[in-house]
């Protein structure tokens, strides 16, 4: 798994994805509570998804923020792309990233695309498979970023070098 970054990262950005209305049915009625689907992010790497819930819209957006900074991620980013392409997956959403050339710009759905422009990747491919609910889209897409690891990490790892692992 990818080492947890410090949370105390300054000049994060936040990216409203989903608002849901949910609903406890109970003896005298229904109760409605907000869940929101928050990504934050500095634009370098860093990137994380939390989800929060309460009966105000604006509270339930600063839980899920809060919670996205506890559960940020590190995304290694080669150039303007990712280092090669991944797939993720959660629930029975798929997602698909492929690595892009420079230009290319971020070719990404909704959910996928804000975890994506948070993380700072400027140039990638994406594919979405299976359902298109945005939790799970979002989760899958960050857990195809947690899968990429550079060429320098993998040289580390196996105690070669990077031109032994290339060849």
């Amino acid at each position: 798994m990818q080492q947890r970054i410090d949370p105390a990262t300054p000049e994060l950005k936040e990216k409203l994805v989903s608002v849901n209305r949910v609903a406890k049915v109970v003896k005298g009625g229904r109760n409605f509570r907000f869940s929101a689907l928050i990504v934050v992010g500095d634009g370098n790497g860093n990137v994380g998804v939390g989800m929060g819930k309460a009966a105000e819209i604006p509270e339930a957006i600063r839980k899920g923020k809060e919670d996205a900074i506890r559960h940020m991620i590190n995304v290694p980013i080669v150039g303007t792309s990712i280092p090669h392409d991944a797939e993720g997956k959660f629930g029975r959403s798929m997602v698909r990233l492929l690595k892009a050339e420079e230009g290319t710009g971020v070719i990404a759905g909704g959910p996928a695309r804000a975890v994506l422009e948070m993380a700072g990747v400027k140039d990638i491919r994406t594919k979405s498979y299976g359902s298109n609910n945005p939790i799970n889209c979002v989760k899958a897409t960050l857990d195809g970023l947690a899968q990429l690891r550079t060429a320098e990490e993998i040289a580390k790892l196996r105690g070669k070098t990077v031109a032994e692992i290339l060849d």
